[in-house]
């Protein structure tokens, strides 16, 4: 089971995210805010992190230039701020993709998927068939 770490000081939202993860069949950790997050992303190894921009404590632009010394997991933002300073910044580390609060779960899982597939390896090698 793949795990997803979601990371958002909006308790409601995370328990919603999580609760349509765990749905869609993937286990899920969450953090409500960017210090414990990183925390959870060394500790968990996750496959996938939802990151939020504006948090206490720690931003998720912080967490994100922290982990990126460790690690390459694929990140989607998830954030209703967007400016486009944080934005570049945000794709200068990495991101895979944003997604802009409000969002509905279903698009959120669907982005998960496709993140989670182009990271598989199995979806670099050949598969032998070719589709018509």
């Amino acid at each position: 089971m793949r795990k997803i770490l979601v990371v958002d000081d909006d308790s409601t939202l995370v328990k919603l995210i999580a609760m349509a993860l765990e749905v869609n069949g993937y286990a899920s950790a969450t953090a409500g805010d960017g210090e414990k997050g990183l925390k959870l992303a060394r500790d968990e190894s996750p496959d996938l992190i939802l990151l939020d921009i504006m948090m206490p404590v720690m931003d998720g632009l912080t967490m994100l230039e922290e982990l990126r010394k460790t690690s390459d997991v694929p990140v989607i933002i998830i954030s209703a701020y967007g400016n486009s300073e944080r934005v570049d910044k945000a794709r200068e580390l990495g991101v895979e993709c944003f997604v802009n609060k409000p969002f509905g779960f279903e698009a959120l899982i669907d982005m998960v998927e496709l993140v989670l597939k182009e990271e598989s390896p199995e979806s670099a090698q050949p598969s032998g068939e070719l589709e018509a």
